[in-house]
């Protein structure tokens, strides 16, 4: 299936591993013009290379700290100057940290509003204009199946994410008219760091990762390419008429029934 992704500009967030690399990777591989960007500007490099060379596509890195303004508001400027437009955004972000209600702070209940939630909002609202320019745009936020069902310990996250899911309830009400698509993409259980740093301290890994997977109708652990065939169908053609959804990608994981 052609997917019409050639020379769409995209940026992705948190793109030097996980999740947004795998992303990023795919929308290479349909012949987006890829932008990579996170904190950090030698991992981000190595990222660009690694993908280029996988893909023969074209991928700049540029580094930005998305929980400053200055740093989102010279990343946009970057991209719209040196391509002239913004497709795609693909809002992304490293989790915060698991523990109790009780355990968080002042100072980390904000760390996570800047990160998870504020920084999605200001991206979002600084490519808006380019998107309408051009009389379209996909925007895709990678949140996380802690919006469908509980999961412990994830107070932090659950609670940003599910501002994000509402925010772009919103967007996508508003922006229809410009046919510019928001949509939010969930993970469950998929083989990232992050995951890695989630299970309990002490236990073998490859163990801990079988008791989940056992949990999981499919069976198994997700893999971060099987995240990202889904946002690279949700920023093509063929996703036009999608818009405002929360996908959960989780083999089944969420007992939820809507």
């Amino acid at each position: 299936m052609d997917l019409k992704l050639t020379h769409k500009v995209a940026l992705v967030l948190a793109s030097s591993k996980g999740l947004g690399k795998a992303i990023a990777t795919t929308l290479a591989m349909e012949g987006a013009i890829v932008i990579v960007a996170s904190r950090n500007i030698d991992e981000l490099t190595n990222a660009a290379q690694d993908i280029e060379q996988q893909t023969g596509g074209s991928v700049t890195a540029i580094a930005a700290d998305v929980t400053k303004a200055t740093d989102t508001e010279n990343l946009i400027s970057q991209v719209a100057e040196k391509f002239g437009r913004i497709d795609i955004l693909v809002n992304n972000a490293g989790g915060p940290p698991f523990a109790a209600f009780e355990t968080f702070n002042e100072e980390q209940w904000q760390n996570a509003f800047d990160l998870n939630l504020l920084s999605f909002a200001r991206l979002s609202r600084l490519a808006l204009p380019h998107m309408k320019k051009t009389g379209s745009g996909r925007i895709i936020n990678i949140i996380s199946g802690s919006v469908k069902s509980v999961l412990a310990n994830s107070v932090l996250s659950t609670s940003m994410r599910m501002g994000v899911v509402g925010m772009a309830k919103m967007m996508a009400d508003e922006l229809g008219p410009y046919n510019i698509t928001v949509n939010n993409v969930a993970p469950g259980m998929i083989l990232t760091d992050r995951l890695k740093h989630t299970l309990p301290p002490g236990k073998n890994a490859d163990e801990a990762l079988k008791e989940r997977a056992a949990k999981i109708p499919l069976g198994r652990i997700g893999e971060p390419h099987e995240l990202a065939a889904l946002v690279a169908f949700l920023v093509s053609a063929q996703g036009s008429y999608i818009t405002g959804a929360t996908i959960p990608v989780d083999g089944g994981a969420s007992r939820s029934i809507y």
